[in-house]
């Protein structure tokens, strides 16, 4: 067992507890937030072990004492009476599984479905597990295309078809028949939701008219999937773009090789799901790393909201970090429809120097304050309201507090004899 204390001049002298922790699972390990939650950490798990159907994932520890120095599986009811001594848990996948109910022809219930897309003698019979938690069955013909299962998924949660899916551990070709996998009856398919950098805009604003090189570059854990002006995407160790733009004192923008005129420089982003986070994990622990592929939300990160009090909320915080009375109306309405999809949600705002890292902004000249506001979030559902004790009273905090996160110069960012660039963003994860 880890030792919590040391002597320090006669006396216990109590170290402090980490606050990461290492999920292992085969040859892969990951480092994620510590949450006393076995819920949160459950749902961790699932987003960075997709192969594992939530119903079958356990974690288990040999770090205690008690353990004998074999791997024993922690239950949710002990979870966080140990999780405090523990640097590592081995996430496996339990033998047998809690049975899900195969539901007969023509029946549906709320966690389990049947869904048929053609009747033949050959077809299998698989288990969907989706990021909603929610298990669904399908009778599926051998010869049919992987996208046809991700089609009918799709209709079944009213959205997009931006899933990847994941069977034994290997991402699945969408135009792949299904007999293709040697995919048996039983098995599971995991449809993870494809996560995208919604609409970042770039707004530029100088006391007088200059030209400016504007060169947006992207980690390789994502790609663009769109910009605005349209310039030519350019291939490195990750994608990059660069607009050249003379600037005008009423904030608007002219684009020099189209002409176009602009109010802001546009760019959305997918995530590559398959690129691993870059930052070593000594990295990890001295600065928060915003990482597109595995981003998080903990209970000490983020505040925890109704979405009925989500816009007011996010105008005085929008307004705490800078936005003028525009940029927050385009925000918000932007996310407004995906918030609204979820009864509560979490939020947090990632720090200047973490999305820097991810996603490197230049401009020539350099302007004298950029500010860069990226919004993380995602569905809480009700029952899981009380694993967020500390995010929930957050919410009722002077919203101020945000701009220290984010790390935002008011004063200046609000100096009208500066250059002066303003960013916003988000993304809504999916676990």
């Amino acid at each position: 067992m880890p030792k919590v204390s040391r002597k320090k001049a006669g006396a216990d002298v109590a170290k402090p507890i980490p606050k990461l922790l290492v999920l292992k699972h085969g040859q892969k390990r990951v480092m994620v937030n510590r949450h006393k939650s076995y819920n949160v950490m459950l749902d961790n798990a699932c987003r960075h072990f997709p192969t594992i159907p939530r119903n079958a994932m356990t974690f288990q520890t040999n770090q205690l004492d008690i353990c004998e120095g074999q791997l024993v599986d922690i239950t949710a009811e002990t979870w966080d009476k140990v999780i405090e001594s523990l640097t590592f848990v081995e996430v496996t996948r339990a033998e047998s599984p809690l049975p899900i109910p195969l539901p007969p022809s023509g029946s549906t219930s709320s966690n389990a479905g049947a869904i048929s897309l053609r009747s033949n003698n050959n077809k299998v019979r698989v288990y969907l597990v989706l990021a909603s938690d929610d298990i669904l069955s399908a009778t599926i013909e051998l010869s049919a295309r992987v996208q046809e299962l991700v089609d009918v998924v799709a209709r079944k949660l009213g959205g997009s078809t931006d899933f990847k899916t994941m069977w034994r551990g290997s991402r699945l070709n969408h135009n792949r028949s299904i007999g293709s996998y040697n995919i048996s009856n039983g098995d599971s398919i995991s449809f993870i939701m494809e996560q995208v950098g919604g609409k970042p805009v770039i707004y530029l604003y100088s006391p007088s008219d200059i030209d400016v090189s504007v060169k947006l570059s992207l980690s390789p854990e994502w790609s663009f999937s769109a910009i605005y002006p349209v310039v030519t995407l350019k291939q490195g160790h990750g994608q990059h773009v660069e607009w050249n733009v003379r600037t005008h004192q009423d904030g608007s923008l002219t684009e020099r090789n189209s002409g176009l005129d602009v109010s802001y420089l546009f760019w959305e982003a997918k995530t590559n799901s398959d690129a691993f986070p870059r930052s070593p994990a000594s990295e990890l622990q001295s600065v928060d790393v915003f990482s597109p592929t595995s981003s998080t939300l903990g209970d000490t990160d983020s505040i925890v909201i109704s979405v009925d009090k989500a816009t007011v909320y996010l105008d005085k915080s929008l307004k705490a970090l800078g936005l003028h009375t525009e940029a927050r109306t385009s925000f918000i309405t932007y996310w407004l429809p995906s918030i609204l999809k979820h009864e509560h949600i979490a939020l947090r705002f990632v720090p200047q120097l973490a999305y820097e890292r991810a996603a490197p902004l230049s401009l020539s000249p350099q302007p004298d304050i950029v500010t860069r506001v990226f919004m993380l979030f995602r569905g809480i559902r009700k029952e899981h309201l009380a694993d967020w004790p500390n995010a929930r009273m957050q919410a009722g905090k002077d919203v101020a507090w945000w701009a220290d996160v984010v790390g935002v110069d008011l004063v200046r960012a609000s100096d009208t004899a500066l250059f002066k660039v303003l960013e916003w963003g988000g993304m809504e994860v999916h676990v």
